[in-house]
């Protein structure tokens, strides 16, 4: 089985009966981050993103499913399909996965899909410390990465006066 990734806010999604995608937002908790060093940014989707203000526009463009010609989409979350089971998460509600997909109330099936999970790799000391050398001067041959991760910043680090 493939790897899933875990949803954050931000995700892309689209609706198979609009034209537009939109981004998730987070509004049932601000306390649990995936994939964020400073946890301020990438909230964990859950199953409790549900309603009308789930997403950024609130809206897929126009809507094929509410009559012709049809009119703007107006995205109304009744439940999500498909999440995570085996972890709750503090605020009641399960990890929406990647494959996971949401109901709208117009359309009544799960209609809507996640196109981009949300999550952005962040480098950090650890990872430069962890990368192979050999591999490393072949990608950036005019950089020393030994003598660059070993070298001390200029006056402590910080910005100062010269």
């Amino acid at each position: 089985m493939a790897e899933k990734h875990i949803v954050v806010q931000g995700a892309m999604c689209k609706c198979q009966f609009g034209q537009a995608p939109d981004k998730l937002k987070v509004l049932s908790h601000q306390k649990e981050y995936a994939n964020d060093k400073q946890a301020s940014k990438k909230l964990i989707v859950t199953t409790k993103e549900i309603g009308a203000a789930t997403f950024e526009k609130n809206t897929f463009g126009n809507c094929i499913k509410m009559g012709t010609p049809p009119p703007p989409c107006k995205i109304m979350v009744t439940e999500w399909k498909d999440y995570y089971e085996k972890v709750q998460l503090n605020n009641g509600g399960y990890i929406i996965l990647e494959t996971s997909k949401a109901v709208c109330a117009i359309a009544g099936t799960p209609c809507i899909e996640i196109i981009d999970h949300g999550q952005r790799t962040e480098g950090s000391a650890q990872n430069f410390k962890n990368a192979d050398p050999d591999v490393q001067q072949q990608i950036n041959p005019m950089v020393d990465a030994e003598e660059m991760y070993n070298e001390q910043p200029k006056y402590g680090g910080q910005d100062s006066a010269i």
